[in-house]
């Protein structure tokens, strides 16, 4: 059949089964959005206030679905206001697929009005572009933009379309979508079959990959068959059930002690899905388990093995292939002298928030109780910062694809558009971003998009009038010195709320915690809630710079 360029990009989108876009309109995709208007009652277009935050919704969308998120933006500004999110989704190896317009094919080059090189800005945050100058090649190239996307390690790619393209018309014939394929070497699984059964203190360290690649039943029957404790990444958070007694709580810069200890004293360190960022081995150089320890690294990139910390053995591959066949060659065992130091360490260190005033709301309180309230069963978004941290150690996450955070860039601004592309893709869920008061002034205006489509998700704002990460920093290792940390803006959040359309409450005191979040909960709209909490609360444990992972500062 003879189709426009826009018809096209439309017919491959439901080609890659894609039920749902994100974007904002503009003059370099006017014919996209006039085909979308023909379509509208196949694929939902979601509206945000702002293209970034278009880029984080279909991130977020991605990340609770396992779907691959979509986002269009016109030319210029609009192209350039993805790369944040780009990179965000670059960094963490998520899914989506960008569509940007460009100035015709016969204005390239000329700095025509709104036009920018897109290709040539996100080329090193994506991991595949290109600009389709030939409408005879652009369904090939969105049909291989999702396969990139979700071959291999995961992760986002642009296709910037000129203007002139989506109006062409050419043969269009449907295809179905290419089928990835994996091997794994049948040497290196068995030969870490056989160092795990040699191992008497097995410690699991489990990251996003495990969630990327669907293995979370595969890692949960490992580690029953090991009988090993597990840690988890930032991004692997739910990956593995915190409530299990075998979870030892996150590792890294503000991991728990008993994860710290674990890594001192196991005798083999198996990582799954994880790629040792800094954030993780705090000291690259002391980062090693006990001597004559193990490691055993597994993970689809082959770039990753070897590159932070040198491994002992690997395993190349897709982990949940990997993880079958172990679980197929592993015989059950138990470690119960192991496990009992491990659960003597989590008795002895646990995670507890303190104020200096014993009346100030805390963090550890509200998570808690938001956690209570909702089952586990609820889809978390964060911002980045203290809040990020609290909600990581403080809510047990027990499902896949039930928390969304921004890793490795670490993007304020990230977690409501995330939300808003949560909401979307599980409108089941009940969805809540976390933030600090510093990021939510970067994003507010998506509040805005809440608004418009009703989208019942929670605003939980950790209101400590500071930049509360970075003043922490700056409490331990600048002597106080408070420079622009301190925000104390006189925003009215119950005004806010009102002016834009949406419910906004307040949690001031211990005995608001509860009501105001059963209520929140209840409403099933979006809910703005402003929880004021003291400047001081910090993130513990913490390993200062340079220190070893085993060194982490309990109490300041």
């Amino acid at each position: 059949m003879i189709l426009s360029g826009s018809q096209i990009i439309l017919e491959c989108l439901l080609e890659q089964d894609v039920d749902t876009v994100f974007g904002y309109p503009g003059g370099a995709v006017l014919n996209i959005y006039d085909a979308l208007y023909d379509y509208s009652d196949k694929i939902t277009h979601i509206l945000t206030s702002h293209e970034q935050g278009a880029s984080h919704a279909a991130d977020g969308y991605a990340r609770t679905t396992g779907k691959t998120g979509v986002v269009i933006a016109t030319s210029g500004p609009g192209a350039t206001n993805l790369v944040t999110g780009l990179a965000t989704a670059y960094m963490d190896s998520i899914p989506i697929v960008a569509i940007t317009g460009n100035v015709a094919t016969s204005l390239l080059g000329l700095d025509s009005f709104q036009e920018v090189d897109i290709t040539g800005i996100t080329m090193p945050v994506t991991k595949h572009n290109c600009i389709v100058k030939d409408v005879t090649k652009l369904a090939d190239t969105i049909r291989e933009a999702f396969f990139i996307a979700n071959d291999g390690r995961k992760g986002p790619v642009l296709i910037d379309i000129p203007k002139d393209i989506t109006a062409t018309k050419c043969e269009y014939e449907p295809q179905k979508p290419k089928e990835h394929t994996y091997n794994v070497s049948e040497e290196e699984i068995t030969e870490a079959a056989k160092i795990i059964k040699k191992s008497k203190r097995p410690f699991i360290y489990a990251g996003g990959g495990v969630v990327s690649c669907d293995a979370v039943s595969e890692l949960s029957k490992f580690a029953e068959l090991t009988d090993a404790p597990v840690s988890l990444s930032l991004m692997g958070q739910c990956a593995f059930d915190n409530t299990s007694p075998r979870y030892t709580g996150m590792m890294g810069m503000h991991g728990t002690k008993t994860s710290s200890l674990a890594l001192t004293e196991c005798d083999l360190l198996i990582v799954l899905g994880s790629r040792f960022s800094d954030r993780v081995t705090c000291n690259a150089k002391s980062f090693r388990a006990a001597a004559g320890a193990k490691i055993l690294h597994i993970d689809i990139d082959p770039a990753e093995i070897n590159k932070n910390i040198e491994a002992d053995y690997k395993v190349c591959g897709n982990l949940k292939l990997v993880l079958k066949k172990l679980n197929k060659l592993i015989t059950p065992v138990r470690h119960t002298e192991w496990l009992e130091k491990i659960f003597a360490w989590k008795k002895a260190y646990p995670l507890c928030q303190a104020s200096e005033d014993e009346n100030d709301v805390l963090p550890q309180e509200i998570l808690e109780m938001l956690y209570d309230i909702t089952n586990g069963e609820a889809i978390i978004s964060t911002e980045v910062g203290q809040h990020q941290m609290w909600t990581a150690e403080f809510y047990n996450f027990r499902k896949p694809r039930s928390f969304a955070s921004s890793g490795g860039l670490g993007t304020m601004g990230y977690g409501l558009g995330a939300a808003i592309g949560c909401k979307v893709g599980n409108p089941e869920k009940v969805v809540v971003n976390c933030a600090g008061d510093g990021s939510f002034y970067m994003n507010m205006n998506e509040l805005t998009t809440l608004a418009k489509y009703q989208l019942p998700v929670i605003e939980l704002v950790f209101n400590n009038s500071v930049l509360g990460m970075v003043r922490q920093w700056q409490k331990l290792f600048y002597n106080n010195r408070f420079s622009q940390t301190t925000l104390e803006k006189p925003t009215d959040f119950e005004l806010l709320g009102k002016a834009i359309g949406i419910k906004a409450m307040t949690i001031r005191t211990k005995k608001d915690i509860r009501p105001v979040l059963e209520n929140a909960v209840a409403l099933n709209k979006p809910v703005l809630i402003n929880c004021i909490i003291g400047k001081d609360i910090n993130v513990l444990p913490m390993v200062p710079a340079g220190a070893s992972i085993s060194e982490p500062i309990l109490k300041i």
